[in-house]
């Protein structure tokens, strides 16, 4: 069930309609982060606020644009706030996301997603659209499983040629020029290319270091593809 909290932090979409879905973690619990969320002098926001214990909290109306995606664009294209819903998860990013937590979201996002025609593509973290400055939802966040429900993409390496066989060869870019063209394919935004390895890999390789490998190489070339072919990737 969603409880309607409002916050006066909100304005209007400037035109735009809703294609994207990000995701956040707060850091504070659940009564600071909605007294943050609510806070006229802080001037951010969010649509929804979800606790650990799954209840969920409407701020702001999802036809108004809330303050909580700030500087970055996706997929060629600034002011995220105004084409997007934000969704904020109490949790430290550090800790592990709780149950009721998750499956309070996947039925938020099942119910977004078809309200408003969008495809599993459409949802991305706060470290994806800003990845110089943001790591949220964090490490612990669980993308894998929202793919298998399709509420985000995965990619699909059963049908990519291994990179280390055929290095270079279709559908998988050669070094690091080829991955971050393949990571534009997919949305993300030009920035240096050590914080695009890094904000990669917290989404889909979190446990990884060191240089840019062929597992990173072919999971972006998996990120290209589905950008190409529409598709969610490994569910």
């Amino acid at each position: 069930m969603i409880r309607p909290h409002p916050s006066p932090n909100f304005g209007d979409r400037r035109g735009q309609r809703v294609d994207l879905v990000v995701l956040h973690y707060t850091v504070l619990d659940c009564a600071g982060a909605r007294e943050r969320l609510c806070d006229p002098v802080a001037e951010v926001s969010a649509h929804y606020l979800i606790d650990r214990d799954g209840s969920v909290l409407s701020l702001v109306d999802e036809g108004a644009r809330a303050w909580h995606a700030g500087a970055g664009s996706w997929g060629g294209a600034g002011d995220v706030n105004s084409r997007s819903l934000g969704i904020e998860l109490v949790n430290s990013g550090a800790e592990p996301f709780a149950e009721p937590q998750m499956q309070a979201l996947e039925g938020l996002l099942r119910d977004v997603l078809d309200r408003h025609g969008l495809t599993a593509r459409a949802v991305i973290g706060h470290s994806d659209m800003t990845p110089d400055r943001k790591s949220d939802p964090g490490p612990r966040f669980d993308w894998r499983r929202l793919a298998a429900q399709g509420l985000a993409v995965w990619p699909d390496l059963s049908a990519i040629p291994d990179p280390s066989a055929a290095r270079g060869g279709e559908g998988v870019s050669d070094g690091m020029a080829g991955f971050l063209a393949d990571l534009a394919a997919f949305g993300y935004p030009d920035s240096a290319p050590e914080t695009l390895l890094t904000a990669f890999r917290l989404r889909f390789r979190p446990w990884a270091c060191g240089p840019l490998d062929d597992t990173d190489r072919a999971l972006a070339a998996g990120l290209r593809r589905i950008a190409v072919d529409g598709g969610a990737g490994d569910a």
